[in-house]
């Protein structure tokens, strides 16, 4: 049998090494140039508007965003909306995604249900989650639980026929293998198609977490009287577009680390297969 000697070893774990090195100063430029662009844009913005080619008043600009922000820090209303909107957002987002799966994994259990249920998920899936704001009101009443349900129906089908669409990719040889060796349904359930499915729940978490986003703000437009939401609407409302913008700039950065949570969990679990 054929041994590396010590010389060949050291030189593929220097090329291993020279490899390594290219992919950390690949996202290094990667993470610089969108520090870059980012600062690029938040210049010519300031810029713009300061010069005229912009009117403030309606685009507002980075230093007017700053000024809102130290006033609504002063007022104490700041944090307040943000924790009422984050709150809602991550229950609506934990909620679509565990019934979801669930109903997912139901589906995929009993192909009668599945073949049953097939047309009205496509349907519920087409139509305009927003047009049923008004009859969730009605149902739930005013407050957090109708702003939540709101978030919940409108990841919910999604992550079902996402998850489901991944249950049915999973390789049947890999089932038929466990079945030849008496596996039940439940056994092959949780060697083979949940594990198998990993990356394609983690990208149902990746699109729950702009669908959540949307339900809350949509929620909070229609009944809310606190969070990011409602600081938009009454911002519209009064010509305080300062303060619109400064609400969306917000729920982009929220938005934006509740996105990171997500990937840095399918880092975990791709480590561990």
């Amino acid at each position: 049998m054929f041994m590396p000697n010590q010389e060949q070893i050291q030189y593929i774990s220097e090329e291993h090494r020279a490899y390594q090195q290219e992919r950390k100063n690949y996202r290094i430029r990667v993470i610089l140039s969108q520090i870059a662009l980012l600062v690029l844009l938040i210049v010519v913005w300031e810029i713009a508007g300061n010069l005229k080619w912009i009117d403030p008043f309606i685009t507002s600009q980075p230093s007017r965003i700053i000024r809102t922000l130290i006033m609504l820090h002063k007022e104490g209303a700041l944090y307040h909306h943000i924790v009422i909107t984050v709150l809602e957002t991550a229950a609506g987002f934990i909620l679509g995604t565990i019934c979801g799966t669930f109903a997912a994994i139901a589906l995929w259990w009993s192909k009668f249900l599945s073949d049953v249920l097939d047309p009205y998920l496509v349907i519920l899936n087409s139509l305009p989650k927003i047009a049923l704001g008004p009859i969730l009101i009605v149902w739930i009443g005013q407050g957090a639980p109708a702003i939540i349900a709101m978030a919940l129906l409108i990841s919910l089908v999604v992550t079902i026929l996402g998850v489901y669409t991944g249950f049915a990719q999973v390789e049947p040889e890999k089932i038929k293998l466990l079945q030849s060796f008496g596996a039940t349904r439940g056994q092959v359930l949780q060697k083979v198609i949940l594990p198998s499915s990993i990356p394609t729940i983690i990208a149902a978490l990746k699109i729950n977490v702009g669908l959540s986003w949307v339900g809350v703000i949509v929620g909070e437009f229609l009944v809310s009287r606190a969070g990011l939401g409602y600081l938009i609407v009454y911002g519209g409302q009064v010509f305080r577009l300062d303060l619109v913008m400064t609400s969306v700039i917000i729920l982009a950065a929220a938005a934006a680390v509740m996105y990171q949570a997500v990937v840095l969990l399918e880092k975990h679990f791709l480590n561990k297969q």
